[in-house]
């Protein structure tokens, strides 16, 4: 195999047989779950990089199911997304993400960076129930529960959401242990096609981990909950801040 054959076949590891397909990725019924609350502002400062600010003292606690999606198959994820703003523009930024298979982990950290770990989350409804659940090994480290359908929600407000800059923190190794690369990234959802929205009555319990710390963005109030049903295109990233540069 010779340099320029690498050169223009290499996109992920292993060469031979990459862990995820290129994009674009498109996902068909995915559902969201997302319980947004109050936390401690001083938590928020410790977490958010700069140039982001936090936009506010509110955290969305996310379960989201992904049963059909490009190159990564059938899958469940949870985490903790954070409003921010940056550069007078508000967006989001991913600070912890928890999923249950491998591709979406590897091709989420190697392109945009998310911080994806291996655990397992389940977004299911029981009878009137909608629940999210995230075990971490034996450990259950968050629960969300909400009364299923109570409302429908005007799709307007919730498209103008998914439609806005979402943020990642991207590191990289150099081979010798050092950043090669430390980067913010921006990245879009794009061709969004919600199909539903809706609302109800919800709770949300976060439990210590030492390597799963969610609970170290405390809940202090539930302010509001809304479950979603949409296909979107995960859209590839840009460069919009170079720590090492």
């Amino acid at each position: 195999m010779d340099i320029e054959t690498i050169r223009q076949r290499a996109f992920a590891m292993p060469f031979t047989a990459p862990a995820f397909p290129p994009g674009p990725y498109r996902f068909i019924d995915r559902q969201y779950f997302i319980v947004t609350y109050r936390t401690a502002p001083q938590a928020l400062e410790r977490v958010v990089p700069a140039p982001l600010k936090p936009a506010s003292d509110l955290v969305k606690y996310e379960f989201i199911r992904m049963p059909d999606s490009t190159g990564f198959g059938d899958y469940t994820e949870s985490g903790q997304v954070i409003p921010v703003t940056h550069e007078g523009r508000t967006g989001a930024y991913t600070h912890a993400m928890f999923l249950d298979d491998h591709p979406p982990i590897a091709g989420g950290r190697e392109l945009w960076g998310f911080p994806k770990k291996l655990a397992a989350p389940v977004l299911e409804v029981h009878a009137d129930t909608l629940v999210g659940t995230l075990d971490y090994g034996p450990v259950r480290i968050a629960t969300a529960t909400m009364g299923f359908k109570h409302r429908t929600v005007d799709p307007a407000p919730i498209l103008t959401t998914l439609q806005e800059p979402q943020y990642l923190l991207k590191v990289i190794p150099h081979v010798d242990g050092t950043a090669r690369i430390c980067e913010l990234v921006e990245f879009h959802l794009e061709d969004i096609t919600l199909k539903g929205a809706w609302s109800g009555p919800a709770s949300l319990e976060l439990h210590p981990h030492a390597l799963a710390p969610v609970a170290e963005l405390p809940v202090l109030e539930v302010v509001s909950a809304i479950h979603i049903l949409a296909d979107i295109t995960l859209g590839l990233g840009r460069i919009a801040f170079d720590y090492l540069a």
